[in-house]
């Protein structure tokens, strides 16, 4: 089995997965529908009314941010 997670995702939602990295995150400082398209691909979900990353969200950061180095450069 491939374990190989490739998402096509938008630079907004590139954006928003980074940025709940940090526990402080907002929903109000956070693109909801942005945020909404993330937990319907199960990369981020709302906990307490706080959005959070899941662990899957955490490897397709980590797969794609050798990606968003040539973005970057």
């Amino acid at each position: 089995m491939n374990d190989e997670i490739d998402f096509n995702l938008t630079p907004d939602q590139w954006e928003t997965l980074k940025g709940l990295r940090a526990p402080t995150s907002r929903l109000s400082a956070l693109n909801r529908f942005v945020l909404n398209d993330l937990v319907a691909l199960g990369l981020a979900a709302v906990s307490d009314n706080m959005p959070v990353i899941t662990p899957k969200g955490r490897k397709v950061l980590i797969r794609g941010s050798s990606r968003l180095w040539d973005v970057a450069a």
